[in-house]
């Protein structure tokens, strides 16, 4: 969909709002995703894959930052919303901004659940489920790999 414009929340270095941003839908051919990504954010990114728990990049980091989309960029986490879920995934109880993030209805297993992608780039980050802590009591699972963490400025 050639033309498409999203509005995304954008945020500083140090995780300050910056407000909203009329951006043009990131679109890339299936080579260039290929040639950005590394094989495993690739199919996890690209077709809903899920990397191995314990396993991905930084699972298990507890720097203060952001966690920013590994295909565009886009602010989807903030540390201070991360927790230890024990699943070997990055755990989170909201996305730094709602609009960020896309969510919708994945009956690819046995079971519903809500998939969660990025709203500027379609990127596949993982799954939210209802048995988070409070405040939301939301647990947004994602594959380690579809994030990138910069350390808060």
């Amino acid at each position: 969909m050639a033309g498409t414009t999203v509005s995304v929340a954008e945020f500083s270095a140090s995780g300050q709002a910056l407000g909203l941003k009329r951006l043009p839908k990131v679109e890339r051919s299936d080579a260039e995703w290929r040639k950005l990504l590394s094989p495993l954010a690739y199919d996890v990114t690209r077709h809903a894959g899920t990397e191995r728990a314990f396993t991905g990049p930084g699972w298990d980091n507890h720097g203060d930052g952001l966690y920013r989309c590994v295909g565009c960029g886009t602010a989807l986490f903030d540390s201070k919303t991360k927790y230890d879920s024990g699943t070997g995934w990055p755990s989170f109880f909201q996305p730094i901004a709602k609009t960020n993030v896309v969510e919708t209805n994945d009956s690819s297993l046995f079971e519903g659940r809500t998939a969660v992608s990025c709203a500027l780039c379609d990127a596949h980050l993982g799954h939210v489920f209802g048995d988070g802590p409070r405040p939301t009591g939301l647990r947004y699972c994602m594959n380690a790999v579809a994030l990138h963490f910069v350390p808060r400025a």
